[in-house]
């Protein structure tokens, strides 16, 4: 198990269009990726957008990744490069 924390620098959090982005990236890998937002308030599956969606991520918010699986470091780079980089959003300054 590997675990990374990252910050969220989309202007508008989490909407539909970059969940969809992190969950189809999620997807591509055999390890399970969950998430927890700051403190542990809440997290899910990073692979359903309906549980990334319900967490309510803003911008400015901590998540936390935790991968576990046959190719959990590569799937914790990935996803944590890709929300870095803004799921395919220019990011806020």
């Amino acid at each position: 198990m590997v675990s990374r924390k990252v910050v969220v620098r989309n202007e508008t959090g989490l909407h539909l269009r970059p969940a969809g982005v992190l969950c189809n990236l999620a997807e591509q890998f055999q390890s399970s990726i969950r998430f927890q937002t700051g403190g542990g308030a809440s997290g899910g599956n990073a692979k359903s957008v309906l549980s990334v969606l319900g967490a309510c991520i803003r911008h400015g918010d901590e998540l936390e990744f935790i991968c576990e699986g046959a190719d959990e470091a590569e799937a914790l780079k990935a996803v944590v490069d890709a929300v870095e980089q803004g799921l395919g959003e220019e990011l806020s300054h």
